[in-house]
């Protein structure tokens, strides 16, 4: 059963503010008060789909921590982890959307409560009931230090033969792609499931043809390789064979929150032992539901709701 695998996640969360018109930043005059931050996407899109997250965060003892906070209670995560603290306001960011559905963010994280979160804080036992941990590269950009508390959890995860999912996230607004490259060079030997996009696994490596990335992956020891591109669908390296699967065909309104999204979706398809090409268009058909919401969780699916779309038993409206 689902509520048998528990999967663990540190990261930061921030107040989204959504333009309620599309364009240029500075010509929006009106905004949504909504939620994201890519850890606290993959613990709800869990949590819809049957499976318990547990997320390890730090939050601005304010307003818009409480915000977060019971939000994220609410969808079922695990919040046990989660502490406020003084004189760290919450994080906010405002998007940008164009016509498109893309966009930009804009940060205002500086001091953020996440500083406060040390590798003291995280005991042995944090992994004692966890089925998978989750890491992500937008914790470890945001300051330098957080890798000492990244890698206390990998070592923890080896030590107790948990496997560790992995999506390099990057944020140039962050850190420069020299940083995080040679972040990454330190995670990647203890990563069981990568799951990157192509633009991005080329910037972190050089490589993207499919040579080049078996060679990448077997460096490493990577057992599960998923290169995430959009509306080409997405593929997976596992024992010496590739796996693709085409996107689904959707609208996109907001493609923010997409690949946190295929990330629940791929987690969740690996701890059902799904086969590659089923994980793949299990996670594809999040991945499309999440673009036709606004907002970066929002469109986050139950379980029903994307086994209804991905074979095509119902049209989901949204």
């Amino acid at each position: 059963m689902s509520n048998n695998y528990k999967v663990l996640t540190v990261g930061d969360a921030m107040i989204t503010m959504n333009p309620v018109t599309s364009g240029p930043l500075r010509y929006v005059t009106h905004f949504e008060r909504k939620l994201g931050g890519a850890e606290l996407n993959f613990a709800i899109g869990c949590a819809r789909l049957g499976l318990n997250p547990r997320w390890v965060s730090r939050l601005g003892n304010d307003e818009f921590g409480r915000v977060i906070y019971n939000f994220a209670r609410g969808e079922g995560v695990d919040v046990s982890q989660v502490k406020f603290v003084e004189d760290h306001p919450t994080s906010v960011n405002f998007k940008e959307i164009n016509g498109s559905g893309a966009g930009k963010t804009f940060y205002y994280r500086h001091h953020s409560p996440m500083l406060t979160l040390k590798k003291e804080d995280i005991s042995d036992d944090i992994l004692d009931d966890i089925s998978l941990v989750h890491l992500t590269g937008v914790f470890l950009a945001i300051d330098k230090r957080n890798f000492e508390i990244v890698e206390r959890i990998l070592q923890i995860a080896k030590q107790k033969s948990v496997p560790v999912s992995f999506d390099p996230n990057i944020r140039l607004k962050l850190w420069t792609i020299e940083e995080a490259r040679e972040t990454y060079e330190k995670i990647f030997p203890y990563v069981d499931i990568l799951l990157t996009g192509l633009d991005e696994v080329k910037l972190i490596t050089g490589f993207d043809s499919e040579g080049e990335l078996e060679a990448f992956s077997k460096k490493y020891q990577i057992a599960n390789l998923v290169i995430k591109d959009g509306e080409n669908g997405s593929r997976l390296y596992r024992d010496n064979i590739w796996t693709k699967v085409s996107a689904f065909e959707v609208r996109p309104i907001d493609t923010v929150g997409a690949g946190d999204g295929f990330d629940a979706g791929f987690v969740y398809g690996y701890l059902h032992n799904y086969s590659p090409a089923e994980t793949l268009k299990f996670a594809n058909g999040i991945g499309a539901l999440v673009t036709t919401v606004s907002g970066d969780n929002e469109g986050l699916p139950y379980l029903q709701e994307v086994n209804a779309f991905i074979h095509e038993e119902v049209i989901i409206e949204r």
